[in-house]
């Protein structure tokens, strides 16, 4: 079977082979629905042989969870017992939800200040695969909302960033709805605490992260529409460059 593959986007029309690849951790997911449906226990199996058969039990019933909370599970189960050094191991794995547990050990260690745990997920963050990157801001999310003028502080650094994959995280893991998550109700009443964030990305060159910024605002304009119509119009002042107004054109798509 080659690598090279078009994923499928139902679960439904994965073939038999390649189902089996991933849950074996032979090959990467392609799409969302082969994320969903290949099978953690016996990924974990093949992975860590040697968990303890209460563990590997823990991981059968976590499996009939929806794939967030399963895979917060498995994070959960796996830090006490491999310990946190298991995060390292997790974090070399080729297969990418293997990578995506550790995002969620990370998520799970306790008495963890913010900046040590964003330092932990970093690498992370900036993985090459498109899962572990959605699973790193996932697992630190609940982190972040709880302390918000905090995050807001850690994170806008993170938007001068050379990579663009560490620049969209910042973003992406605030924004007042979200997806697959709780939204995060203070961002919602007042979304001008975050505006040294999106201000330094209001005309980045990546589309990843312009996307992640008009998506930002879209959620923004849900609860607060005439305070993003009168934030596009200040950027849009004085010939913006058009990254910015790609942006705020997919920020006010809701609104028009």
């Amino acid at each position: 079977m080659s690598t090279a593959r078009k994923g499928a986007n139902r679960a439904a029309d994965i073939p038999a082979d390649v189902l089996q690849a991933l849950s074996n951790g032979e090959i990467a997911t392609a799409t969302l629905a082969e994320c969903t449906a290949l099978d953690q226990a016996q990924l974990l199996r093949k992975v860590f042989p040697d968990l303890s058969a209460q563990t590997l039990q823990q991981a059968d019933a976590a499996c009939s969870l929806g794939i967030l909370a399963r895979m917060g599970r498995m994070g959960a189960l796996l830090l006490p017992a491999l310990g946190p050094e298991g995060i390292a191991k997790c974090r070399s794995q080729r297969a990418d939800t293997v990578r995506g547990w550790a995002c969620f050990m990370v998520g799970a260690q306790p008495g963890l200040a913010l900046p040590a745990r964003l330092a932990a997920i970093r690498s992370l963050a900036d993985d090459g695969h498109f899962g572990v990157r959605e699973w790193a801001w996932m697992a630190l999310r609940p982190h972040l909302a709880l302390d918000l003028d905090n995050a807001l502080a850690q994170l806008t650094p993170w938007t001068a960033s050379a990579s663009e994959r560490l620049r969209r995280f910042a973003c992406e893991a605030l924004r007042p709805r979200g997806v697959w998550c709780a939204h995060i109700p203070a961002l919602k009443q007042a979304p001008e605490q975050a505006l040294p964030l999106l201000q330094a990305l209001r005309a980045d060159p990546s589309v990843y992260v312009q996307d992640s910024v008009a998506n930002w605002l879209n959620d923004a304009a849900k609860d607060q529409p005439d305070w993003v119509r009168q934030l596009c119009r200040q950027w849009l002042r004085d010939a913006p460059p058009p990254s910015t107004q790609r942006i705020c054109q997919r920020a006010l798509r809701s609104l028009c």
